[in-house]
């Protein structure tokens, strides 16, 4: 199996891999921009090698999880408080990083998190963008409500202003209707004062 060790950025990540079978070992920094990356663990799968990737858990490596997962290579997010911890130098560099996730791996000692997938997330993101929109509804809703409340008299009415009865009576049209129609006086004397 090839343990691979993942310090993750945006623009490139930093790794340090090591084959448990052959017992080589090495360090790359592969750039995502020009695909270089990708066509990496692309080779890795078409030579047949089973892969387990750790890196610690980031908002900006969605792509590269799922790029992971349709190749069917294992992967480990850590919690990055804890690998902190485990940082025995506090100097901080993107190869140390990937040496470190890579020895955590190889120690058995890695503090792996657990991490939805893909199918799930994907879930997740649309029941939050309905939930978003429901709110959205709501505060409409309310709005129209308070609007239609100033224009017509609710009591006469014991429902709300938004069932199919009062829809179909035209009594929220004619009110919106008015709306911007204000009484203008006709004089200086007409006119509210300032008090």
């Amino acid at each position: 199996m090839l343990l691979i060790g993942v310090d993750y950025h945006p623009s490139f990540q930093q790794v340090a891999f090591l084959n448990q079978d052959t017992g080589e070992c090495g360090e790359l920094c592969l750039n995502h921009s020009d695909g270089e990356a990708e066509r990496f663990y692309r080779e890795l799968q078409q030579r047949g090698i089973s892969v387990c990737v750790g890196m610690e858990a980031t908002g900006y490596s969605r792509w590269f999880e799922r790029l992971l997962a349709e190749l069917g290579f294992e992967v480990w997010i850590g919690d990055p408080a804890e690998i902190k911890t485990r940082r025995v130098k506090k100097q901080k560099t993107d190869r140390k990083d990937a040496q470190l996730l890579l020895r955590l791996m190889r120690e058995d000692n890695f503090p792996q998190i657990w991490v939805p997938s893909p199918e799930n997330r994907d879930l997740r993101q649309l029941v939050w963008h309905r939930h978003r929109l429901v709110q959205m509804r709501t505060r409409i809703m309310n709005q129209l409500q308070a609007l239609a409340a100033t224009r017509i008299d609710l009591s006469s009415t014991l429902q709300s202003p938004f069932s199919c009865r009062c829809l179909a009576r035209g009594k929220i049209l004619h009110c919106t209707k008015r709306t911007n129609v204000h009484p203008r006086p006709k004089n200086q004397s007409d006119a509210p004062s300032g008090k």
